[in-house]
């Protein structure tokens, strides 16, 4: 199944109200994303995965859209309201949940004017920020850069060597470009992979392949991001990652005193 096929199946039918969501509550600790080049890369991995977005507007019940399209450059990107009735208010609060473990938000003004011959199909601006709220278990530190942080390892004879951009006690994400990740797909059982973090510490586990996700960058070009969860790790290699996170969280924020 190709990618266009996989957005086809996941946009039929207008989105259910189980898929309803609640706005972030004022009392959590979202960060605040203001990269237009990373709202860029939430809107487009909305659009792809086909994922309904929850709106509110002033006191109208909450309704659901999906992300038809995004254009970086413009940058701007188009709504599908198909099944759903146009916001009452200028401002709307738009919420939605995103790689499976981050929710989400940010707030639109528009006079909500559809495509012509499209009524169900609005254009947008990108929104200045969004805010979003991390929902993983295990919080995730970002590699410094220029450290060698890497996960090896073969796979069908053919053997990967990819940088990492983040761990945690509970996995890694990678990144490679669409060549490298040829035989990788969501659910993929990786054995034996070794993991450089560092000069400090190098490990040997077994990973999950659990969200694939592309994006661009100006420098790098096209990237997919490859997000692993740690599968049967024992007691022991868990102590030795949290000394390893702690110590590290520790050492940076002394670093920046």
């Amino acid at each position: 199944m190709n990618v266009s096929d996989a957005v086809a199946i996941a946009r039929k039918g207008p989105p259910k109200p189980s898929d309803l969501l609640s706005r972030i509550p004022g009392n959590a600790a979202p960060h605040q994303m203001s990269d237009p080049f990373d709202i860029g890369e939430a809107l487009t991995a909305l659009s792809l995965s086909g994922d309904p977005v929850t709106v509110y507007s002033g006191i109208q019940d909450p309704i659901l859209v999906r992300i038809e399209s995004v254009d970086a450059e413009l940058p701007h990107f188009v709504l599908d309201f198909t099944g759903s009735d146009m916001p009452v208010t200028h401002h709307a609060t738009f919420v939605s949940a995103i790689g499976g473990n981050a929710k989400l938000q940010f707030e639109l003004e528009s006079d909500w004017e559809s495509l012509p011959g499209q009524p169900h199909l609005v254009p947008a601006s990108f929104p200045e920020h969004c805010l979003v709220l991390n929902r993983r278990s295990a919080r995730r530190v970002e590699t410094p850069v220029g450290a060698n942080y890497s996960a090896s390892f073969g796979l069908s004879g053919r053997q990967y060597e990819l940088p990492l951009y983040d761990f945690s006690q509970g996995g890694v994400g990678m990144r490679a470009t669409p060549e490298q990740c040829f035989g990788l797909h969501v659910g993929k059982k990786l054995i034996g992979v070794r993991l450089e973090l560092g000069p400090a510490l190098v490990v040997t586990a077994d990973l999950e392949v659990r969200l694939m996700r592309p994006f661009r960058t100006f420098l790098l070009g096209e990237q997919v991001q490859i997000g692993c969860s740690f599968v049967n790790i024992s007691m022991q290699f868990q102590q030795t990652l949290e000394r390893f996170l702690t110590n590290g969280r520790t050492e940076r924020r002394a670093a920046t005193v």
